[in-house]
């Protein structure tokens, strides 16, 4: 529900919710597991009160229940500003609907295809084994194109990722394994898909399969049960490229494990390429056992950072251009400055400008998107109160507690206090006056240039002066935020 321009309440009908929710949860979920879970056997419905998520046996509701109740949740608050009450029922009539069939060859995994571009194949929401699947002929599969390494955006902090991506797709068995590994929505995936693309650019008839940590494991332990560990490991094995993605699913799967280390060990041996990736690094697998890590980290590993300001300012452009949505850019700079967590936090905003625009029939605008995106921009950090981020800032930057009251005008002192009210803008409910008078008295028109100043800092990559040392001040507000999350 947004306000329109004459103070009245307009909600969104289903027919445009339920797409900006599938968006959100695929940014949230990735494709292959939006298909998977999401696709043609799940349906969603929202009354404007309840979504109600419709799937076609018990299997499938415990399953998304347990697995991506947070990411639903999260998509909500993305898409609506808040998250309804959710509701899972089991519709039997959802057995039938036609789904994608499964390949011959690297079932739900990305496939080589004959044609100029790039693509990829995905299986739908598989049938369990125990309940058995149709005999009858489907259509071939729609396919995507994979994500490009051309439409990363490295900015400063990603340049090394982005240049190892380039040089093993381009030589593959160079820089064997390389491994990427950051927290969520950092491009990880975007890189993977980006350096298939690229191998299969490079070389045409290359044999490279991408697949997930958890399409790995069902696999596996389908070929167990199947006695088929002999073809399950020459599809694997046998590869001149190996991609896996969210590597942490491994842990506490000790078979797997071992049938991984295996497979890591053969591929080593033969001098081919395995790129993996992870939400953190191998030192912390500690349930990988010192086998598989140490073997992990024979090759490159690579942290990917949450991307700096000019780069979101990037990102945020390019989605408006692939949505052809027109986004002023004070707007983009809003969304850039306000939104720092990650990229999928950005096309949601998006998102949700776009839906409110047809909603209300009118252009984007910057106070269109201060009331839409009002919610997202408080939950895009933890909650937090004005001591909290006075503690951060002079923890952070080395100042002794206090010194964030005083009334010095020197930048040592002035800037951080700017940087504060900023942070409190952003992270609590707090008004002016109350973030003014806590911050040394001071009036509410002085927070507004606080925050105005360091948005000018933000837009033109300024340093600035911090107790004593110079900081980047989108590295500053990221040190902050993050000393925030840790409490």
């Amino acid at each position: 529900m947004v306000r329109a321009g004459d103070g009245s309440l307009v909600s969104f009908c289903d027919k445009e919710i339920v797409p900006a929710l599938h968006g959100a949860l695929r940014e949230a979920v990735g494709q292959n597991r939006f298909e998977l879970w999401f696709g043609a056997h799940t349906r969603l419905q929202f009354d404007g009160r309840t979504l109600t998520l419709a799937v076609p046996n018990q299997f499938f509701l415990d399953w998304i229940r347990s697995n991506f109740r947070l990411q639903i949740e999260t998509a909500c608050r993305n898409t609506l500003g808040q998250c309804p009450a959710l509701k899972f029922l089991v519709d039997a009539t959802l057995e039938d609907t036609p789904t994608q069939p499964e390949p011959a060859q690297h079932d739900g995994e990305a496939e080589v295809d004959d044609g100029d571009q790039p693509v990829v194949a995905r299986v739908g929401p598989a049938t369990p084994p125990s309940q058995g699947t149709s005999k009858d002929p489907a259509p071939d599969p729609p396919r995507r194109r994979l994500a490009s390494l051309s439409r990363f955006v490295a900015g400063t902090v990603n340049r090394l990722p982005l240049a190892s991506a380039e040089t093993v797709a381009q030589r593959p068995g160079e820089m064997s394994p390389l491994l990427f590994h950051g927290p969520t929505a950092v491009g990880k995936t975007h890189l993977l898909e980006g350096i298939l693309s690229a191998a299969r650019n490079a070389r045409r008839g290359i044999t490279a399969v991408y697949l997930s940590a958890e399409q790995f494991t069902t696999y596996f332990l389908e070929a167990l049960r199947g006695s088929g560990l002999p073809n399950f490991r020459r599809k694997y094995r046998n590869v001149e490229l190996l991609i896996i993605d969210d590597l942490q699913f491994f842990a506490g799967k000790r078979a797997t494990q071992i049938e991984l280390l295996h497979t890591v060990d053969t591929i080593l041996r033969q001098r081919r390429q395995l790129v993996l990736a992870a939400d953190r690094p191998p030192s912390e697998l500690a349930e990988f056992g010192p086998e598989l890590t140490t073997r992990l980290q024979s090759g490159l590993v690579c942290p990917v950072e949450p991307p700096d300001y000019a780069s979101r300012l990037q990102i945020v452009a390019q989605l408006a251009q692939q949505r052809n949505l027109c986004v002023p850019p004070d707007v983009q700079t809003f969304v850039a400055s306000r939104l720092t967590s990650h990229a999928r936090e950005l096309s949601g905003a998006l998102c949700r400008l776009q839906a409110t625009s047809q909603a209300l029939g009118q252009p984007i605008d910057l106070t269109m998107a201060e009331e839409a995106l009002s919610e997202m921009v408080r939950h895009s950090g933890p909650a937090v109160r004005l001591p909290d981020i006075e503690r951060a800032v002079c923890d952070v930057f080395g100042l002794e507690s206090g010194t964030l009251h005083s009334g010095a005008k020197a930048k040592r002192v002035s800037h951080p206090r700017m940087l504060a009210m900023w942070l409190a803008r952003k992270h609590t409910r707090a008004a002016l006056s109350e973030i003014g008078q806590f911050f040394g008295r001071r009036s509410h028109s002085t927070v507004i240039s606080a925050q105005r100043r360091v948005d000018g800092w933000m837009a033109d990559g300024q340093t600035i002066r911090l107790a004593d040392a110079t900081w980047d001040v989108d590295d500053a507000i990221r040190r902050v935020e993050r000393h925030l999350r840790a409490g």
